[in-house]
């Protein structure tokens, strides 16, 4: 008779021979992660080219993520005005800076107002897909109190077709709190200019 082989159970692999299965496991692994990386530029390449962003006569400014996740907020009261130039909206906030504006500006505050001016693109983005030939200046003023924090913001001057674009404007120059100024309140205009990319 014959002695008994010392062969391991079968699906079991044998001593010093795991080096093959780490090879095939590792193959494996690539495989699934060039596969996944493959269907991640396909679909980026299937939506084509991002839209170029409409040019906006403001200077640039370094961006800051923590103000453009800011949403836009509602108006905390809104008064239609008259006047040559056609309605213009006034957005108020409680606790306001009453009487004449006297206050300086810090030099950040410049700034803060240049990057949410330049937030406005998404309003104009989202109007221009409805009327693709939309374009126009909108001046807003912003009167900015001691603490920094947002008094009232007056759409000044509007010459586009539609309010919308400079509600929504309004409406992000708005939100959050700026530098604050000494001395007082101050007040500054934040002039935009939309018109459709490489026009």
């Amino acid at each position: 008779m014959s002695p008994p082989t010392s062969r391991p159970p079968a699906g079991v692999p044998a001593p010093g021979g795991s080096a093959k299965y780490a090879a095939i496991a590792a193959l494996l692994i690539l495989g699934i992660g060039g596969l996944f990386a493959w269907r991640n530029f396909s679909a980026k390449s299937a939506a084509g080219p991002a839209p170029a962003a409409p040019s906006i006569a403001v200077p640039t400014a370094p961006t800051n993520p923590k103000i453009e996740d800011i949403p836009p907020p509602p108006p905390i009261e809104e008064k239609p005005e008259g006047g040559a130039g056609g309605p213009r909206i006034v957005y108020v906030q409680a606790g306001g800076c009453d009487g004449k504006c006297v206050g300086t500006a810090p030099p950040e505050l410049s700034q803060a107002l240049q990057v949410r001016g330049m937030q406005a693109r998404r309003c104009y983005n989202q109007a221009l897909s409805q009327d693709p030939s939309l374009r126009g200046h909108v001046e807003i003023a912003v009167r900015i109190g001691t603490a920094g924090n947002v008094c009232a913001v007056n759409v000044t001057s509007n010459d586009m077709r539609t309010p919308s674009v400079a509600n929504c404007a309004a409406h992000i120059l708005m939100s959050g709190g700026y530098p604050a100024p000494h001395g007082g309140c101050v007040e500054r205009i934040v002039p935009m200019s939309f018109v459709p990319q490489g026009q």
